[in-house]
């Protein structure tokens, strides 16, 4: 015989907290997306569970019982509410990137003879900490590998600011370049027209191109080297790159000429339309196609813009851009107001 007791009452208190979760799960708002977990429910045996972040529970998806209402933080016990408060209470260091040559991962003795509390060092301390120093430099790029890896993510790194670009292009193009070198598929080679080529290849592959004069224009080596080198790294690495196309370059070049989205939009169509033209866009440089694409656009828009603008910051010629302009012109059939053409001038 069985005697309810203190047992029945919890069984009451847990079908009036499933019953209580049921109706808060189909009214409130702000819940996480619904889980597989290897923990089952024991009432209605499912295995899916909706996790609320804001009061911590485990909601069963089927029925709604209260699995768990004990979730543990794996988060910091402190706060921060500045970038430099965060640098001084975090006790890890800087995470793992393949544009530093050692990944991040080798100690650094500060070059500042003072110690963490910022009490000089004694003349004995001082001696000690140089030999440290220059140790640990030595150890840290003590291979002829370490050294070609410094000098190639150094000047990554500054083709890459002079660029303006991300951190996460720095790392694909860091990336190739480890391939290359770390294979040994790369030997007696340039490292600033490899550093280059693999900059250009990361920005190509990633859909971000940069054209091969603008990297020359920042690069030590010329355009015919990185060319030759950009050829090779892609014949060793087997890599599929993708074809240039205009619309890859119109939302740099607008932003760069301060144009609305408007004149973007439209920007958009117009290479649109010539896509399905025969011969307007096949065998035609795909900055050349934008610049003149964004010029017909500017001029609908009534947007003073010049081709000596376009020119600046596509890097093509004034020529190059009237050309492709009447022939985008006359195969479209666009209508152009002949006051806005004189505004445009």
């Amino acid at each position: 015989m069985r005697v309810p007791g203190p047992s029945g009452q919890s069984g009451l208190k847990e079908g009036k907290s499933a019953r209580m979760a049921s109706n808060s799960l189909d009214k409130r708002e702000g819940l996480g997306e619904v889980e597989t977990l290897n923990v089952s429910c024991p009432e209605c045996g499912g295995v899916e569970v909706v996790r609320d972040n804001e009061k911590g529970e485990l909601i069963c998806a089927k029925c709604g019982l209260v699995l768990s209402d004990h979730r543990i933080d794996s988060g910091p016990e402190w706060r921060a509410f500045t970038s430099d408060e965060q640098d001084s209470r975090s006790r890890t260091g800087a995470p793992e990137s393949a544009s530093i040559h050692d990944k991040g991962l080798s100690t650094i003795i500060d070059w500042r003879d003072r110690d963490g509390r910022g009490v000089a060092f004694s003349a004995k301390q001082r001696a000690q900490i140089y030999r440290l120093r220059k140790w640990q430099i030595r150890t840290r790029v003590h291979s002829s590998l370490d050294r070609n890896l410094a000098q190639a993510m150094t000047e990554i790194d500054r083709l890459s600011s002079q660029l303006g670009m991300s951190q996460s292009l720095k790392d694909d193009a860091a990336r190739m370049y480890r391939k290359l070198i770390a294979g040994r598929l790369w030997r007696s080679r340039s490292i600033d027209a490899t550093a280059a080529a693999a900059v250009y290849a990361a920005c190509r592959h990633r859909g971000s191109p940069r054209s091969i004069e603008e990297i020359a224009q920042h690069s030590r080596e010329s355009k015919k080297k990185i060319s030759a080198h950009y050829r090779m790294l892609v014949t060793k690495l087997k890599l599929r790159m993708p074809i240039s196309s205009p619309a890859m370059y119109v939302s740099r070049f607008i932003s760069e000429l301060n144009l609305p989205t408007e004149v973007q939009h439209t920007t958009m169509e117009i290479l649109e339309r010539a896509r399905e033209v025969r011969g307007l866009v096949t065998g035609r440089d795909p900055r050349g196609l934008a610049a003149a694409a964004i010029y017909v656009a500017a001029i609908m828009h009534d947007c003073r813009v010049t081709q000596r603008d376009i020119s600046r910051v596509s890097g093509v010629t004034e020529v190059t851009i009237r050309n492709r302009y009447k022939e985008l012109v006359a195969r479209l059939r666009l209508t152009i107001l002949p006051e806005a053409l004189a505004i445009a001038a």
